[in-house]
């Protein structure tokens, strides 16, 4: 199987602590191979056992029994990775105001059409497939497009990356 990218969500922010380290251990005692952390902001690349899915399941309970909290646990490929940064609608003003936040899973199309009637202030997004694109005016730390606001408007978690932190992940994972 070729390596992943395996994001956590909201992993040493709030006080949700996960040292790398501990990361990278779960994800051998998982059966992962080829283990390598990026930055401490839940960036995981393996090559992982059997089907994807089952293992990002083990790993979000790995991490509740460990840690006590629950985090989602989205992978990619890095082609999924790479062509998520080929369909970004946005001109790139700012790379690190431009975001792919990856979703758990397609959102309902309903859901989707009545999230991106909503402003928020000079923030652009839109999704595709099952990643929200986003374009921060001043950064994602002063938005009100939050991360429980994306959640509770298209009815999925997920987590976001800036474009240029995709770039190397997808460039730690040999795409």
């Amino acid at each position: 199987m070729p390596r992943r990218v395996v994001l956590i969500r909201a992993i040493n922010v709030g006080g949700a602590k996960l040292p790398m380290a501990d990361l990278r251990e779960m994800a051998a005692e998982l059966g992962a191979t080829d283990i390598s952390t990026y930055i401490a902001s839940g960036n995981l690349l393996c090559t992982t056992p059997g089907a994807t899915d089952t293992f990002d399941r083990g790993l979000e309970e790995a991490i509740t029994a460990r840690f006590g909290f629950e985090r989602e646990v989205i992978s990619r490929s890095p082609e999924e990775l790479a062509a998520a940064l080929d369909a970004h609608p946005f001109p790139v003003l700012e790379p690190r105001f431009s975001y792919v936040y990856c979703l758990t899973g397609r959102p309902d199309p309903d859901k989707v059409a009545a999230f991106e009637e909503r402003g928020f202030g000079d923030d652009v997004f839109t999704v595709i497939g099952s990643d929200l694109h986003i374009r921060y005016a001043e950064g994602a730390g002063t938005s009100k497009l939050t991360a429980p606001v994306i959640a509770k408007g298209l009815g999925v978690q997920g987590t976001g990356r800036n474009l240029k932190t995709i770039r190397k992940l997808i460039e730690l994972a040999g795409g």
